[in-house]
């Protein structure tokens, strides 16, 4: 008789026993995501809060819609009054120019070591435009430099025909870089900007370098070095 009570008090434990140890990983698990988002959420200049926000939204018709934003951005489209807007715009812009000095620091160090290591290297000849010449800019996605030309020829001005290399004509993908990128849909609607799949163009006048950004000269298509 004490052998069956024993082995029903053993029978009644376990699953107690699973149930708490299943309860105490869960707990382990959920604690250590918070940890681990943490320098994230530090880096971007956000609370845990707003961090947790942000991964909702990613889970959410946002994250469909445009999957390619950064926190900042996204936390400041889906933003319901004006100083949480301002908030989120003064820390991207803050952001986007600590990475566009990194950024521009590292091509002045590129253009040095193409100097000093190809001093007597005649480069081939370059457009150099005004502000109302139309140009062809060949560009990717997830390319920093491309990026940071892209970003210097809109603040210049220029007419521009982008064209999207890599995008599998597809039109949504298309969209989303465009939105990633803060290309002006006003532009855009004007004709001012136009948003282009490559199709193969880049492989005829790109040579291989990326970005690439064009001005058609009589017959010819010429590398513009500036803006």
């Amino acid at each position: 008789m004490k052998f069956k009570s024993l082995a029903l008090l053993l029978a009644l434990a376990t699953p107690l026993a699973q149930a708490e140890n299943e309860t105490v990983s869960t707990v382990q698990s959920s604690t250590e995501m918070r940890l681990s988002s943490q320098p994230a959420a530090q880096q971007w200049g956000l609370t845990q809060e707003e961090w947790s926000r942000y991964e909702a939204l990613k889970r959410s018709e946002r994250g469909i819609w445009s999957p390619s934003l950064d926190p900042l951005t996204t936390l400041g489209v889906e933003a319901t009054t004006d100083a949480e807007r301002r908030k989120y715009a003064d820390l991207l812009v803050e952001k986007e120019s600590r990475r566009v000095e990194k950024e521009l620091a590292f091509q002045r160090a590129y253009d040095a070591a193409w100097k000093r290591r190809f001093p007597g290297l005649v480069p081939v000849a370059v457009a150099s435009p005004d502000r109302s010449s139309r140009l062809a800019v060949f560009v990717r996605e997830d390319c920093l430099s491309c990026d940071t030309r892209l970003k210097t020829l809109l603040s210049a001005g220029n007419p521009l025909d982008i064209w999207l290399v890599g995008s599998n004509n597809d039109d949504s993908r298309l969209r989303r870089w465009a939105v990633a990128q803060h290309i002006d849909n006003a532009r855009v609607q004007r004709r001012e900007i136009t948003l282009n799949h490559d199709a193969g163009r880049w492989l005829h006048y790109g040579q291989g370098k990326m970005p690439v950004v064009l001005e058609k000269q009589g017959d010819s298509w010429l590398p513009v070095s500036a803006p």
